[in-house]
């Protein structure tokens, strides 16, 4: 079997968290999608709240701390992003806009994402699509047509009957699935390694020889 990575972003605030419920469900089932047509898949969950004051530190100073840098090059180096929010005042949360602007703006460019989200009431399941897939939009992401939005109600059994939360993750979990699938794996790079920035086979001397017009 093939084998790929997916990285899942979770932004609750709580322990245990809804958000999380939510990320754990679309990565299961996503990872059994892959399954089903052969390709073995690793799950790396970062949960915001464990940075979020490195978060905040990286926004102040323009550096990441090591353990932010490190759940960045997870997200960046990844085949597929699952990308979950609370909707707070109609919106992403802004802890999870705050991971978002410390990414470079152009680290997920082409990177299939599934984008979820939750809140107390259905009424703001259109966050999704006037607000969270705006963001990935701009940030030149391929997020699949289907957002997985989950109210309270999808937890207690009296959610929606006529599309059931199980139903809307299968359906999001499928078209990421299906995305990966037709790519090729992604290469993971050392982001300290000089042939990530210079060029492979070069080096800091071919750097400075051309500068010295050599």
């Amino acid at each position: 079997m093939t084998s790929r990575r997916i990285a899942v972003v979770s932004a609750g605030l709580s322990n245990p968290s809804s958000t999380r419920m939510l990320a754990d469900r679309l990565a299961a089932e996503t990872v059994k999608e892959l399954a089903a047509r052969e390709i073995d898949a690793t799950v790396d969950v970062i949960e915001l709240r464990d940075y979020a004051h490195d978060i905040t530190n990286n926004l102040l100073t323009g550096f990441a701390p090591p353990a932010l840098e490190t759940a960045i090059n997870t997200v960046v180096s990844a085949d597929a992003l699952i990308a979950v929010t609370p909707i707070f005042s109609t919106s992403y949360s802004g802890l999870f806009k705050s991971f978002i602007d410390v990414l470079d703006p152009d680290a997920l460019t082409g990177k299939p994402v599934l984008i979820g989200a939750n809140a107390g009431t259905a009424r703001h399941s259109l966050a999704i699509d006037y607000a969270i897939r705006p963001l990935f939009a701009y940030l030149h992401a391929d997020a699949v047509s289907t957002g997985v939005f989950a109210a309270s109600s999808d937890w207690g059994g009296a959610g929606d009957d006529v599309a059931p939360l199980a139903k809307r993750v299968e359906k999001g979990a499928r078209e990421l699935a299906d995305v990966i699938a037709r790519r090729e794996a992604a290469v993971a790079t050392d982001p300290f390694d000089p042939a990530t920035y210079l060029g492979e086979g070069r080096s800091f001397g071919h750097m400075l020889g051309g500068l010295a017009g050599e």
